[in-house]
């Protein structure tokens, strides 16, 4: 779900994260090929790298894993070539989706992708069907600990942040596209590194779903990243606590 705040609530249904952590393992493998080789090896050097690492550590990737996905990629023999690509779409409830993925093979993934939109009640759009509707920001994640408040807001705002804001799980920096990396790096030459740093698709408004239509959108989500060649999905659903907690009974 990539971290949206809007499905914070309902996080908790992933439960036995141990069992999905080898698939996680081989999406950020996968986006370190892709960074490695879109520039140097050398994460001080390569902005998309240093991102890649940062997603390895939130999954509690080991540091001789990561090294050993660099080696690889910037190899001569390199492994295989993977292409970005995105699809975009309507779930049941006419909930709006994005979905990034890398992959070798773009026939092999369009289709997979079309199959599960038909199969879970929804229908796969053209580029820039939905997107409209979302916002493409960068977003930087610290732990509350990291800063006060006051002073987090004072250096992100003066790096060129557009937005600030303390949740419960933290502080989160809401960015421009294009400043995402400058703003990181001001943030952690003061601050340290930061717990995330990412582009993110935001939802420009939301749609709020009873138990049951939740159930239907949230199976088609699941489908979909358990997709090998999906990095991430976005979504402009949001759920009641009532529902959230029906969900997870």
């Amino acid at each position: 779900m990539a971290g949206h705040s809007q499905f914070k609530n309902i996080m908790h249904r992933k439960g036995a994260q141990d069992a999905r952590r080898a698939k996680q393992f081989a999406k950020v493998i996968r986006e370190i090929t892709v960074a490695t080789r879109s520039g140097l090896p050398d994460p001080a050097m390569n902005p998309r790298l240093r991102a890649a690492i940062l997603a390895a550590r939130e999954v509690n990737m080991p540091k001789d894993t990561v090294e050993r996905a660099i080696r690889k990629a910037s190899g001569a023999a390199g492994g295989e070539d993977y292409v970005e690509v995105r699809y975009e779409g309507y779930g049941p409830a006419g909930v709006a989706i994005i979905i990034e993925g890398l992959t070798d093979n773009r026939n092999r993934t369009a289709a997979e992708v079309r199959s599960s939109f038909s199969k879970h009640g929804g229908s796969l759009g053209e580029t820039n069907s939905v997107s409209f509707g979302f916002d493409h920001i960068g977003v930087i994640r610290y732990p509350a600990e990291a800063a006060s408040e006051d002073e987090m807001l004072e250096v992100a705002i003066e790096a060129g942040a557009d937005d600030v804001q303390m949740t419960e799980d933290g502080h989160e920096i809401v960015t421009s596209m294009q400043d995402l990396m400058s703003v990181r790096d001001a943030l952690e030459a003061r601050f340290g590194e930061p717990r995330s740093a990412k582009l993110d698709w935001r939802p420009q408004t939301t749609v709020s779903l009873d138990e049951e239509k939740a159930r239907s959108v949230l199976k088609l989500i699941d489908v979909l990243e358990e997709n090998d060649d999906v990095q991430a999905v976005y979504a402009n659903f949001d759920l009641s606590d009532e529902v959230a907690q029906a969900l997870s009974a």
